[in-house]
């Protein structure tokens, strides 16, 4: 039971992740040329896990792993982000 609560958390906080990274890309930083840098989803997906693994620390359910996969997530929705930008995807405000 508590396994699948955790798994769940974890499914919930990577989509969480890439979804809102994706999105804040898209929205605030589409003018920003350091974002289309290669380095910038990695530095943003270790951000994010250290972030996250401050938080899992006070969480006893959930472990690295969840803080490991929001930090790939929110990297991956950095990435899928800028590439949106480059192709003329964004939302309008």
């Amino acid at each position: 039971m508590w396994v699948l609560i955790a798994l769940a958390v974890s499914f919930a906080a990577a989509w969480f992740g890439f979804m809102e990274a994706r999105g804040f890309v898209r929205r605030k930083l589409r003018f920003v040329d350091a974002v289309q840098s290669p380095l910038a989803p990695v530095a943003a997906g270790i951000g994010a896990a250290l972030v996250a693994g401050v938080v899992v620390a006070l969480i006893p359910i959930i472990g690295i792993g969840t803080a490991l996969s929001f930090g790939i997530s929110v990297g991956m929705g950095v990435a899928a982000g800028a590439r949106d930008v480059r192709n003329g995807y964004y939302i309008a405000d």
